[in-house]
Parts: C-alpha cells; sequence; structure tokens
C-alpha cells in the first residue's frame, strides 16, 4: 500500500494532467471563449444605447453593469463542461480513473475560469471604457471580476454536474446558478464603486475572497456528488 504523500502526489499529477487537457481542448475550439469574450464587450456597449450617452449616468451604473456582464459571459461555456465529456464516454473513464468527482470538478472549474474568466479579464478594459468608468477604478475591476468570475465558475461547475443529463439543462443551469451568483455581484460592484469614489475596495474584495475560499470547498464536493449520482 503507497504512502499518504505519494498518493496525495498522484492526486495532484492527475489534477494538473486534466486541468492541461481542459486547455488543450480550449484551444484546439476556441469558438465557446471568443463567444464570451464578444457576448461581454457587447453587452457593455449596449448600456450607453439603452439609457443614454450621459457621461455621470454611465459611470454611476457602470459598476454593476460591468461585473453583470461578465457574469453572464462566463455562463455561456457552462452547458458543455461536462456534457461534450459525457456524450464521448471520457467521463466514465475520468470517473472510473480513480481520481475522486470531487477532484475531477474542481480540475474542470479551473479550466473553466482560465479558459472564460482569464480572457474576460483581458477585455475588461474595453468595457469599463466603453461604461465610462473612471481610471483610478480599473485595478479594483480586475481583481472583483477575478474574484467573481472564478466564484461563477465553481457554483457553474456544481451547478452543470447538477443539471447534467436533464432535459433542458442549458435553460436550467442559469437558472439555478444566477441566484447563488448574487453575493459575488453585490460585493463586485460595491468594490468597484469605492474605488470610483475615492474609498478603499479591500473589505469588498476580501468578503469576494471569502465566498471564493466557501466555493472552493463546497462547489467541488457538491458537483462530485452528482457526478457519482449520474
Amino acid at each position: 500500500m503507497a504512502p499518504a504523500p505519494s498518493a496525495a502526489r498522484a492526486t495532484i499529477r492527475a489534477v494538473i494532467a486534466l486541468f492541461l487537457r481542459e486547455l488543450r481542448l480550449a484551444l484546439r475550439h476556441p469558438a465557446d471563449t471568443l463567444a464570451a469574450v464578444l457576448f461581454f464587450v457587447l453587452v457593455a456597449a449596449l448600456f450607453p444605447f439603452g439609457v443614454g450617452p450621459s457621461p455621470e449616468l454611465l459611470a454611476r451604473l457602470a459598476p454593476g453593469a460591468l461585473v453583470a456582464s461578465a457574469l453572464l459571459a462566463a455562463l455561456l461555456p457552462l452547458d458543455r463542461l461536462f456534457g461534450a465529456d459525457a456524450e464521448d464516454g471520457s467521463l466514465d473513464q475520468l470517473l472510473l480513473s480513480g481520481l475522486s468527482p470531487a477532484a475531477i470538478a474542481l480540475a474542470k472549474a479551473a479550466g473553466h475560469w482560465t479558459t472564460t474568466g482569464l480572457p474576460l479579464l483581458a477585455a475588461a478594459p474595453i468595457a469599463a471604457a466603453l461604461l465610462n468608468l473612471p481610471g483610478p477604478a480599473w485595478g479594483a475591476a480586475v481583481g472583483a471580476l477575478a474574484l467573481a468570475t472564478a466564484i461563477l465558475s465553481l457554483l457553474g461547475t456544481a451547478g452543470a454536474a447538477l443539471t447534467l443529463g436533464a432535459r433542458r439543462g442549458g435553460v436550467l443551469l442559469p437558472l439555478l446558478v444566477l441566484p447563488l451568483a448574487i453575493p459575488a455581484l453585490i460585493f463586485g460592484a460595491a468594490a468597484i464603486e469605492a474605488a470610483a469614489g475615492g474609498l478603499s475596495p479591500r473589505p469588498f474584495l476580501l468578503l469576494l475572497a471569502a465566498l471564493f475560499a466557501v466555493s472552493a470547498v463546497l462547489s467541488p464536493l457538491a458537483a462530485g456528488a452528482a457526478l457519482k449520482a449520474e
């Protein structure tokens, strides 16, 4: 029987290998990432048409609009997170590989954030400019979006596992995940608003970090339980 440290190292290597597999698949099929980034920028661009070009009004709406647009964009690729692997049998092989379902879910969540969340962060300055967000708040916006999208990736992974195989799972997934992401939206928008007003965004970023820590523990466990039940 292998000692516990060796087993832990083997699990870490397997999770990293699965994470790298997700990156390779995303590079082969970049349409999901591109669609999420374009959706993010287009939604941000719609606000000036909907509420008018007033710079003051746009600046007031910018924090909430920026975070909401990013979260909605990050939802787009989630319905295929486990679906593609379930269709070709890869998910069954992963579950039979000895790697725990929670570890599989964690690797999937990390892959989703890397291939969707990071490109959204790269596009954040464009969206911030479209929404007339003050320059001093851009740093806080990137930090808030990084944490908020990471939280959504974790919650979305659990939601994707729960709706796997369900009829109209693509419709159920946003209805399940978005209400859970409301705290991330509130704290993310509050952090950006505080920075735009010359205040410290640190308390709200710390709350987002706490939400991320809780989600990082609970979401993979919930997703793993759902995968085992499939």
